[in-house]
């Protein structure tokens, strides 16, 4: 394991919340869905296993951040859907704001827009 597989994990940890109230901004997902769009959307970069997805969800729905949803449909097993609330929206806003100030200053800081 490389350096750049450290760093990305961080990052990963970091952002986990971001990503998945991002993820839920346009319509209500269930847990393995998210942990699929994370990795196909990220081209394998990222990788949310379901086992450390779930628990995030839930401290979610304790925030009041996301509402979940329990859904059957024929056939299938039981899902439950996770949709962004109106905090969530808010606190979606937060975070794009905070990430935004903080790409600028280390792009600022490193010169790594440049490169």
């Amino acid at each position: 394991m490389g350096h750049a597989d450290i760093g990305t994990r961080d990052l990963q940890k970091g952002s986990a919340e971001m990503i998945v109230l991002a993820l839920l901004e346009g319509r209500a997902r269930h847990g393995y869905e998210l942990a699929k769009l994370i990795e196909s959307q990220s081209e394998s970069k990222l990788q949310f296993h379901v086992a450390s997805l779930y628990p995030l969800l839930y401290r979610l729905e304790r925030k009041l951040l996301v509402e979940g949803r329990w859904v059957e449909k024929a056939g299938e097993r039981r899902r439950r859907f996770y949709r962004l609330t109106p905090a969530g929206r808010r606190a979606l806003a937060s975070h794009r704001r905070t990430w935004r100030e903080f790409v600028t200053v280390l792009n600022t800081l490193t010169g790594f827009s440049h490169a």
